[in-house]
């Protein structure tokens, strides 16, 4: 029998935080889950659901409020989906983060003894995000654009989002303002019906060129001259305009046709003396300066001398392997994207880096094919996507037995589950580096540094 049922009104006792920002309370081992309510707190809930295993609530009153509680300073705090803990201090914020990822490795992956490093975080934690992708429709007969709301597709609206740049801001506000003067008709996902789908704006930190993209329902858009020169008079430091179409119904951001319709094909920027080509639909790390922290991290981890030949899987437009070829005698990278392959020759070149192969393909299939031609590794690095590795790329590894694995993880769950199957493989967990790449989100990115025994 649960001990709480559907509308109780009652106190608890909050210990814990989930991974997706909800303060964690329990009612004899029964966790209840609050949204806005943080650990250490005494709270009265109003229970919403109960279900066989755990509960919903709704928080209604802080009786005793954390040390590490703050005022959220955006005004669409609480119908935004983009930050869940806005609310908890940054120090705060830095202490779960390490939690999180101590508790995946140690629960998940089994490895208690690992060390796992206080998070490496921001001196600013605002303002970071390097591109912004606003979706755009109506309410109520207005123009309204922003960020959904959370497990939605309803926009909240709003005329400023602190963790993007300024710049993003302003356009953002000056379309809203000017769309159906200008006979543009904002998108509507659910009757497939209207014009602008989404506009995505890039800044690079280092040169500061900006891209804005105009996602399209049609490529036909006459009004695309009246776009050109408003985003000109509101921010005329942008050196590209382009127009992306997307006229499938679905909830995708990005079609498959891209079109320049004023400027530059791409902008550039640099990570650390790495320079950069950046399209617009080019995979990029979100927070340039946290970018920065991470790869050196994963730098630090290879310890290359000079004279080892390192594997990039999962290599994207060549981020990570351009980095490491400063160091290393030669690196090859495999990605499964073409296009992304295309870019990171293209990077390569720019950057004067002849120690680089790149290759698109699986993972799991190019890498066996490379060592059977003699092309082995002395460290292999893996930056996967949420999901973790590939299984099949996991069982190459421990068959191909690199020196060193370097692991860049956005996801500690995935991270401490793929940890597990290279330590029974005859790898050692040396430590783990988490480092704060999204500020006020619960997301952490962590580097782990694995030794074959």
């Amino acid at each position: 029998m649960k001990p709480v049922n559907k509308n109780d009104r009652i106190s608890v006792h909050v210990e814990d935080l989930t991974h997706d920002g909800a303060g964690v309370a329990k009612v004899d081992g029964y966790p209840l889950f609050v949204p806005g309510a943080l650990p250490g707190e005494d709270v009265v809930v109003h229970v919403l659901k109960t279900l066989k295993s755990y509960g919903f609530a709704k928080l209604i009153e802080i009786q005793q409020a954390s040390p590490f509680r703050v005022t959220a300073p955006c005004p669409v705090f609480d119908t935004c989906g983009g930050c869940q803990i806005q609310h908890l201090s940054y120090e705060g914020q830095m202490t779960f983060k390490q939690k999180l990822v101590r508790d995946a490795i140690t629960r998940i992956g089994k490895l208690p003894d690992v060390p796992v490093h206080p998070v490496k975080g921001m001196e600013d934690p605002w303002r970071y995000r390097n591109k912004s992708q606003i979706p755009f429709g109506m309410q109520d007969g207005k123009v309204v654009a922003g960020f959904y709301q959370p497990r939605s597709h309803d926009i909240a609206d709003t005329n400023t989002c602190l963790i993007q740049t300024p710049e993003a801001d302003a356009i953002m506000v000056a379309l809203k303002k000017n769309l159906i003067d200008m006979g543009i008709e904002p998108y509507e996902e659910a009757t497939h019906r209207g014009m602008l789908r989404h506009v995505v704006v890039r800044k690079a930190r280092a040169t500061g060129e900006i891209m804005v993209v105009l996602v399209t329902k049609k490529k036909k858009f006459p009004q695309a001259q009246r776009a050109i020169e408003l985003i000109q008079a509101t921010v005329p430091e942008v050196t590209s305009i382009v127009q992306n179409i997307n006229s499938e119904k679905t909830n995708v951001i990005f079609g498959d046709e891209t079109l320049t319709l004023w400027g530059k094909d791409v902008i550039e920027d640099r990570i650390g003396d790495v320079r950069f080509e950046i399209s617009a639909r080019s995979f990029y790390q979100i927070n340039p300066v946290q970018t920065e922290v991470l790869y050196g991290q994963a730098l630090a981890y290879a310890q290359l001398t000079g004279e080892e030949t390192v594997i990039d899987a999962y290599c994207g437009i060549g981020t990570i392997s351009l980095f490491l070829a400063q160091r290393a005698k030669f690196v090859m990278g495999v990605e499964i994207v073409p296009q992304a392959i295309e870019d990171a020759k293209r990077n390569a070149e720019l950057n004067g880096l002849t120690n680089t192969l790149f290759e698109a393909g699986p993972a799991e299939q190019v890498i066996p094919r490379w060592y059977k031609e003699g092309k082995k590794a002395d460290v292999l690095v893996v930056d996967p996507p949420r999901k973790g590795c590939d299984e099949q790329l996991l069982h190459t590894i421990l068959k191909q037995r690199p020196t060193r694995v370097v692991y860049v993880s956005c996801n500690p769950a995935t991270l401490a589950r793929d940890l597990r199957i290279l330590e029974d493989g005859g790898y050692r967990t040396k430590e783990v580096q988490p480092v704060d790449m999204f500020p006020q989100s619960t997301h952490c990115e962590a580097v782990a540094w694995l030794e074959l025994v």
